[in-house]
C-alpha cells in the first residue's frame, strides 16, 4: 500500500509542478509581467495558490524556476560547449543560438522578467548567479582554455574579459532595443574578440 502511494504522490507532485512552470511562461509571454500574479498562475495551472507558496515564496522564485526548467542541462557537471577544434566555428554556432533565444517572444518576456526582478532582489540574483549562469560561464571558460591551449587565444588572455567582449555587447543591445540582434552581428562580435585576443 506505501510502495502504491509513493510514486502516485510523486508523480502527482511533479505534474503538477510541470504545470505551475508552463502557465508561469504562458503568462509571463501573453501579459504585461506586471499583471502576472501568483493567483493567476495558480488558476492557468488548475492549482492552489497555497501549492505554489509551499515550494516557491514569491512570484519572482517561480518565474526564475519557469526559465531554469528550460535549461534542462543547467544543474549537471556535463554542460560543454561545441569543441570542433575551430574556436571561431564554435563561438560563432554558440552566439547564433544566443541570438535566436533572445529574438523568441516568449523566450525574451521571461528573461526580461527575470532581470527586473533580478535588478531589485539580491537573493535572487545570488541564486540566478549560482543555479544558472556560474554553470554556463564555467563551460564557456572551459571552451576559451581549450581554444587558448591549442593556441588559437593569445597564452595571457583574460578570459573573464573575452566573455564579456562576446556576450556584453549582445546583451546590452537586446537589453536597451538598440539595434537588431542577428547571426552576422553574432559573427561580427566573435571575429572582433578573436582578432583582439589573438597570440
Amino acid at each position: 500500500m506505501r510502495t502504491e502511494k509513493g510514486p502516485d504522490h510523486s508523480r502527482r507532485k511533479e505534474r503538477s509542478r510541470q504545470a505551475i512552470l508552463a502557465a508561469t511562461r504562458a503568462l509571463v509571454a501573453e501579459e504585461a509581467y506586471e499583471k502576472v500574479t501568483v493567483e493567476g498562475i495558480a488558476a492557468r495551472a488548475g492549482v492552489g495558490k497555497q501549492t505554489i507558496y509551499r515550494r516557491w515564496p514569491t512570484k519572482s522564485a517561480v518565474v526564475f524556476a519557469a526559465l531554469l526548467d528550460l535549461s534542462q542541462d543547467a544543474d549537471t557537471s556535463s554542460l560543454a560547449l561545441p569543441d570542433t577544434g575551430d574556436i571561431s566555428a564554435d563561438l560563432k554556432l554558440v552566439l547564433r543560438a544566443t541570438v535566436e533565444e533572445f529574438n523568441d517572444p516568449s523566450f525574451d518576456r521571461l528573461v526580461r522578467a527575470l532581470n527586473t526582478e533580478i535588478a531589485n532582489d539580491a537573493e535572487l540574483a545570488a541564486e540566478y548567479r549560482e543555479k544558472l549562469d556560474r554553470p554556463l560561464e564555467d563551460a564557456k571558460r572551459a571552451r576559451l582554455r581549450s581554444a587558448q591551449q591549442a593556441g588559437q587565444l593569445a597564452p595571457d588572455a583574460d578570459l573573464g574579459l573575452v566573455l564579456a567582449m562576446l556576450y556584453a555587447p549582445l546583451f546590452q543591445r537586446w537589453l536597451h532595443r538598440t539595434g537588431p540582434l542577428t547571426a552576422d552581428y553574432a559573427d561580427a562580435l566573435v571575429d572582433a574578440t578573436l582578432r583582439a585576443f589573438a597570440p
